[in-house]
């Protein structure tokens, strides 16, 4: 049987095996979402747990002038669907870290890179290690304001905080790393912290991680809340090929600027 996409892997994983099919993008992932949805991520519940599928669908989300087809992102749709886990790292140490704890995992994982990572370097261990699912990681502490943003957002929120600094704001940035299962505990434990949030989205704004996330700490957090949430996410249009339009339509650094200096009522203040 002709298997592009490798999803004939399947069967190999219910029979112990863990096998690591390759999605070129995450835009083929259609082409197979009967057998992610209703097959890979079902028959453990369906068999009264006596069938595991330990699987990783390994593959690519993100843009750099690929076209509207080849330019989303669907892990919120993932996301949604219960018996799949959604990894999204955003630097290498986890790419090697969550990838290993993936493969060990007893249920089907959905392990996303973004396109314009491949040329973000970083230090990793050489040692065997793993890091946890559904653990988010403090990548920079802060007092005045939440920032949250996964795969490439953590590197532009970052990038972000440290214009914040310039500017005299402390920003707390989290990268959640797996968007299921959701740490929404350390988010909030953040949120108490500083009282307010901005959360950073590569998705449209609608039916996005970061819409799952501010629904998550309004319900849970809301006394901790100084100022409304805020969302900084890709417009809700397709993604255009021409590059301007395309910066025009993604998040990016001042995008998230613009957006924490709302939260904390104040207006940008020049670097001496």
């Amino acid at each position: 049987m002709h298997d592009p996409l490798g999803l004939a892997k399947a069967p190999a994983a219910m029979g112990g095996m863990r096998p690591v099919a390759e999605i070129m993008t995450i835009n083929f992932a259609l082409l197979a979402i009967d057998q992610i949805v209703n097959h890979a991520a079902k028959f453990h519940y369906m068999f009264a747990g006596k069938i595991r599928v330990p699987m990783v669908m390994r593959t690519v989300s993100g843009w750099g002038q690929l076209g509207a087809t080849h330019s989303q992102t669907f892990e919120n749709w993932f996301s949604s669907v219960p018996g799949l886990k959604v990894v999204a790292p955003a630097t290498p140490r986890d790419a090697k870290g969550l990838l290993k704890a993936s493969i060990e995992d007893d249920d089907p994982v959905i392990f996303i890179e973004h396109s314009l990572l491949y040329g973000i370097r970083g230090e990793v261990p050489d040692t065997d290690f793993r890091e946890t699912l559904g653990q988010a990681l403090v990548v920079r502490e802060g007092a005045d304001v939440t920032i949250v943003g996964y795969s490439r957002m953590l590197q532009v929120a970052l990038r972000a905080a440290a214009q914040l600094e310039e500017q005299g704001v402390s920003a707390e940035v989290i990268d959640p790393r797996t968007l299921a299962p959701l740490d929404t505990a350390t988010i909030l434990e953040s949120v108490a912290k500083t009282g307010r949030l901005v959360l950073v989205d590569q998705a449209t704004r609608h039916g996005s991680a970061s819409a799952v996330i501010a629904a998550e700490v309004a319900d849970q957090g809301f006394d901790s809340l100084r100022a409304p949430i805020k969302q900084v996410t890709a417009f809700d249009a397709t993604i255009p090929y021409s590059e301007p339009m395309e910066r025009f339509v993604l998040p990016d650094e001042d995008k998230i600027v613009a957006a924490v200096h709302q939260v904390l009522g104040s207006a940008p203040v020049a670097a001496a």
